[in-house]
């Protein structure tokens, strides 16, 4: 036991070349550790955790020379950061693994990837821990992303390495537990994949005071139901010459080589160039794939064939004593384990748990395309510094692949709408673009809420596109709630809304985007306005108080009014609640639905009277139009700075609340007015003037 408590990686310390041009494992990790003959060069502050120095919670880097030093850290991400999702493939996994597994006689050890770093200053710590193939290598398509805001550390687990599975426990809670005296306050996250799941699931079962953060992917517990169980024993007496064949079939069983090939393509090509880099990647990589007989050699295949059954049967006894938050990632076209009923069975087992489901993707998930993991991770809210999740403090931008999806996913919408974006510049004119909206924070972007927010999608995508600006918004705390949670889809619309910054409406909120200098959008009609009844279109319904004036000013924050048109564009209220109300099926559910989400604590104003307090939550029944197109303008902006009168001045606060107000009334009534002399209103002409334009050019529109 003391041998794997105490062992990491003692051979020279590890580099990776970014551009994978090495064929060398000393190309692809650092240490984490110093062999014990140079343990005298630690400084004196530093801890050792399994073998591995730390200096103010940051690891120790050789640089070469027998020196450590501290690893650089950044404060924070830029929006559009580039988190290198698509430069590294299946195929590096496989040339990495043929160097890594060479024998070394050494036991399990940790190691951390050169591209997983610098993370950002106070990240959490998170472990891999592999499936069958024990190279720790799985993380190969992610490291570079999670680098940036874990310290990520990759379990390693030799080849022809026997430890049993307790042991295997007891080694990685060793760590964990070491990990944890060193930050106490901070959560400690476990990716288990397949084999790896009920390893992870095990050490959280008997560390239950310890803040853990499960993410297993098709997790092996449900191993004993293997669609492959009537294979596992003709493996046993199969000739060593047929061998070499298993891992090609078990490459086609455990994964999608397709799914593989896809990963560096960028969706956004013509066909003709996707067709043809598909083909070069498949070409590539099938050639690869002989090398998994050295991964995973015959003696090896049926040790870890007996491992899994320990690793299943172990995890199962123990689900009722996880406390740990869990995540399972599940695949609905996974030949080897029956992982999305056995996803659904954890949640029900599991005191805290969601699941992700992936339809298209086999057993192999973390290394097929279309899986992006941090983005699963802040997309379900995961990601934290501390016990409790903050929704600003804990925030992280989108990435450049992150948004490329995003106007991938949502390119049809922006071709319907061909959103006009117009701004005021400080003297008064109007401009096409966003040139009028200030650099920085902290910016209030206050608005009118059209029908069900069809708005919101162009909004934050041009203001990220023109300008890189990320529009936080806040919104209705029942978008936040198990109300709107989907487990059984790949993406719900709440993780849509976490991960382009949403956070509940509440004035901690509020106060703490303000004082983090964002910009943010408010829309003070809240869900009143956004589901409006018939005749109410364009029709400003705020209530009394000036509820976000006076934060404002109390940040000298600069407020930009907007109006927007272009609902009744698209769609025709045919059922509204007052319809809807009236028959008696859907009214109970109306009624039920909100008197759930009142119990559980998300219903607002109600402390109010008037309209805008009559927030009655519901789906109202729309009939599409042939599409029109949608219109934003944003006012002058408006300064609070060196305005801190109307702090306690509530007469010169309201003052201001009504000029805002009304400001939105009339750029809605502008637009309406100049709408009608866009001669590209219509989705048909601005579909011919495409034909004939460059696919640069932007549509025209009114004058202005």
């Amino acid at each position: 036991m003391a041998s794997i408590v105490q062992s990491l990686w003692a051979s020279p310390c590890l580099a990776w070349n970014s551009d994978y041009k090495t064929k060398s494992s000393r190309a692809y990790t650092r240490c984490l550790a110093s062999s014990s003959r140079d343990s005298t060069l630690q400084s004196s502050d530093s801890v050792r955790v399994n073998g591995v120095s730390f200096v103010e919670n940051r690891p120790l880097i050789d640089v070469g020379d027998g020196h450590l030093r501290k690893e650089i850290v950044q404060e924070k991400l830029e929006p559009l950061w580039d988190d290198g999702y698509g430069t590294q493939t299946v195929r590096d996994y496989l040339e990495l693994a043929e160097e890594i597994i060479k024998p070394d006689g050494g036991p399990p050890r940790w190691f951390t990837p050169i591209s997983a770093g610098p993370p950002l200053r106070n990240s959490p710590l998170l472990l891999f821990l592999p499936g069958m193939d024990g190279t720790g290598l799985g993380l190969v398509l992610h490291e570079k992303a999670l680098g940036k805001v874990f310290q990520v550390w990759c379990l390693h687990i030799p080849v022809y390495d026997r430890t049993p599975f307790e042991e295997l426990v007891k080694f990685v809670e060793t760590t964990v537990r070491m990990l944890h005296a060193s930050s106490p306050n901070k959560p400690i996250y476990i990716v288990g994949d397949s084999f790896g799941g009920c390893l992870a699931l095990a050490v959280a079962a008997r560390n239950c005071n310890i803040d853990l953060v499960l993410i297993l992917a098709n997790p092996a517990t449900s191993f004993g139901r293997s669609q492959l169980q009537p294979l596992l024993s003709p493996l046993e007496s199969l000739p060593d010459e047929l061998h070499v064949t298993v891992p090609y079939l078990l490459s086609f069983i455990m994964g999608d080589p397709m799914k593989m090939a896809m990963v560096n393509i960028d969706s956004l090509l013509p066909p003709k160039q996707v067709v043809e880099q598909l083909s070069d990647n498949l070409t590539a990589l099938l050639p690869c794939l002989s090398g998994l007989a050295d991964i995973i050699p015959k003696e090896t295949l049926l040790w870890k064939l007996k491992l899994l059954r320990s690793a299943s049967a172990y995890a199962n006894s123990r689900l009722h004593a996880i406390t740990a938050e869990v995540l399972v990632l599940s695949s609905g076209k996974d030949n080897m384990l029956p992982s999305g009923n056995e996803a659904q069975r954890l949640a029900k087992s599991l005191r805290n748990c969601q699941i992700r489901h992936f339809k298209d993707n086999g057993h192999t998930i973390l290394l097929e395309d279309g899986i992006n993991l941090l983005s699963i991770i802040k997309g379900t809210g995961k990601y934290r510094h501390s016990r409790r999740h903050d929704y600003v403090m804990d925030f992280l931008p989108p990435s450049m692949s992150e948004f490329k999806k995003a106007i991938d996913n949502n390119r049809w919408y922006l071709n319907f709408t061909s959103p006009v974006m117009l701004s005021t510049m400080e003297d008064g004119k109007i401009v096409r673009g966003l040139a009028g909206i200030p650099d920085e924070g902290p910016t209030l972007l206050v608005g009118y809420h059209m029908l069900m927010g069809v708005e919101l999608v162009p909004l934050v995508e041009e203001f990220l596109r023109e300008r890189k600006i990320l529009v936080r918004g806040i919104a209705h705390p029942t978008l936040f709630s198990q109300l709107t949670e989907n487990q059984t889809n790949e993406v719900s619309f709440l993780d849509l809304l976490r991960l382009y910054g949403a956070s509940p409406v509440t004035a901690s909120n509020f106060f703490k985007l303000l004082s983090t200098k964002s910009h943010v959008l408010l829309y003070p009609g809240g869900a009143r306005e956004a589901l409006h009844r018939k005749g109410e279109e364009y029709k400003v319904i705020w209530p009394d108080q000036p509820e976000f004036v006076r934060m404002a000013a109390r940040f000298a924050a600069t407020i930009v009014p907007f109006g927007v048109v272009g609902e009744d564009d698209i769609a025709q209220l045919v059922l509204d609640y007052d319809d809807l109300s009236k028959v008696p099926i859907l009214s109970d559910r109306i009624r039920n639905n909100n008197e759930r989400a009142a119990r559980m604590g998300v219903r607002l104003r109600a402390d109010m009277t008037g309209e805008v307090a009559n927030q009655t939550l519901y789906v109202p029944g729309l009939l599409p139009k042939v599409p029109g197109r949608f219109y934003y303008l944003f006012g002058k902006p408006v300064h609070t700075k060196g305005r801190q009168e109307m702090l306690k001045d509530r007469e010169k606060a309201r003052e201001l609340y009504l000029q805002i107000k009304a400001e939105v009334q009339n750029s809605m009534n502008y637009l309406l007015k100049k709408r009608e002399e866009d001669p590209y209103r219509n989705i048909i002409d601005r579909t011919v003037y495409k034909a004939f334009s460059s696919i640069f050019d932007e549509v025209p529109t009114f004058e202005y």
